[in-house]
């Protein structure tokens, strides 16, 4: 897909988006078989590659491994860890200029703070010869709480070389999305130090969260960078009905909760909107539900059959979903992995294999139709 091309597809589905009916997903007759690679992680939450092709994973109790070839090895216990719920150790990203940059930076739920419970944090440290050392928290999301629902957390790089971060609203929905001025239910972004741009657009309001970049989110477990755009993709989590692909811009309103395409879990509405001005309509949102949690554009010639397309995890179906669009919008949805189990994390690997966290697996390979 060219800029053209896309910039065309943002269009259709900007005007398209309030008439948007749900894509029915069809269940493959020939699925993908696959490889454990890694089987000793309960939840694998998060992972990335090295350019050599070995990756780091986060186990969500607290845990970093590296996988080389062939083997698993714990390299750190995370500190401040708040392992309740849905907090935990999350995403692992690596510097995209290591190893001259010998960063990798981790978001997770942490204790630190005067108040019981948690909130997100994002820290990194140096990864040197398989070694984990001087780890720093960059940011610390406040105050926290013992509710255990609405971390996030996914990072991301874009080709500036600014550092995203999504953090959900906690379980807080009346008081923290919409407000500038609280943590949670917010995309951030920073310097590759944690230093906080200055040109972030709330960054000159008295009191504001100075890193905040958009806001109006709820959960959001998936972020990647589009490939071809360079801009940053994030899906995340809504009520019952209404998961949201969203595509990042400086200083928008996601909407949430004012507006959403869901109800809230046991079937009662709290708003009768799913438009107003100035709020950001999703590229796409998902009723029902599937969860998703993790994401990553396919790119790989290995599977030619989902070249250019997106793959989204889904934690309630226990499937990879296949997203593929065009200019007039999503066209088709498939089932990959069915029934594999509840997918926390997929990424594609520098050889172009595509590598999936399952909850109870581990880690998996997904293998090429021959």
């Amino acid at each position: 897909m060219n800029v053209k091309t896309f910039s065309l597809l943002l269009f259709c589905v900007g005007f398209l988006a309030c008439a948007q009916e749900d894509t029915t997903i069809e269940t493959l007759e020939n699925d993908y078989s696959h490889e454990v690679i890694i089987d000793n992680i309960d939840i694998a939450w998060g992972m990335d590659f090295f350019k050599d092709g070995s990756f780091l994973v986060t186990s969500k109790e607290g845990q970093l491994f590296y996988h080389k070839d062939g083997n698993t090895s714990k390299v750190a216990d995370i500190p401040n860890v708040y392992n309740r719920g849905q907090g935990g150790l999350l995403d692992v990203k690596i510097h995209p200029e290591y190893p001259e940059k010998p960063w990798i930076y981790l978001t997770h739920a942490s204790t630190q703070g005067d108040e019981e419970g948690g909130h997100t944090a994002l820290v990194r440290a140096e990864f040197k010869d398989g070694q984990v050392s001087n780890m720093q928290t960059l940011y610390k999301a406040g105050p926290n709480t013992t509710k255990g629902q609405h971390f996030g957390s996914r990072l991301e790089f874009d080709r500036d070389g600014y550092l995203f971060m999504s953090i959900g609203e906690r379980g807080a929905r009346e008081m923290n999305p919409q407000d500038i001025t609280r943590d949670g239910g917010k995309i951030y972004r920073f310097n590759e130090d944690g230093s906080i741009p200055e040109d972030n657009p709330f960054y000159m309001l008295e009191n504001s969260k100075k890193a905040i970049y958009s806001y109006g989110h709820r959960n959001p477990q998936g972020m990647e960078i589009h490939p071809e755009t360079g801009e940053i993709w994030v899906h995340e989590h809504g009520p019952r009905g209404g998961d949201e692909i969203n595509i990042i811009k400086k200083a928008a309103n996601y909407g949430w909760p004012i507006i959403s395409y869901g109800i809230n879990y046991d079937g009662t509405e709290f708003t009768d909107n799913t438009t107003m001005a100035g709020m950001e309509q999703p590229f796409y949102y998902w009723v029902p539900s599937i969860a998703p949690s993790g994401m990553t554009f396919v790119t790989s010639d290995k599977y030619p059959e989902l070249k250019g397309n997106l793959l989204a995890g889904s934690l309630k179906f226990q499937y990879l979903e296949h997203v593929a669009f065009d200019e007039n919008g999503v066209q088709k949805r498939e089932k990959l992995l069915d029934k594999i189990g509840r997918i926390r994390s997929v990424e594609q690997s520098p050889d172009g294999f595509i590598y999936v966290g399952v909850e109870g697996i581990g880690v998996v390979k997904m293998l090429p139709k021959s």
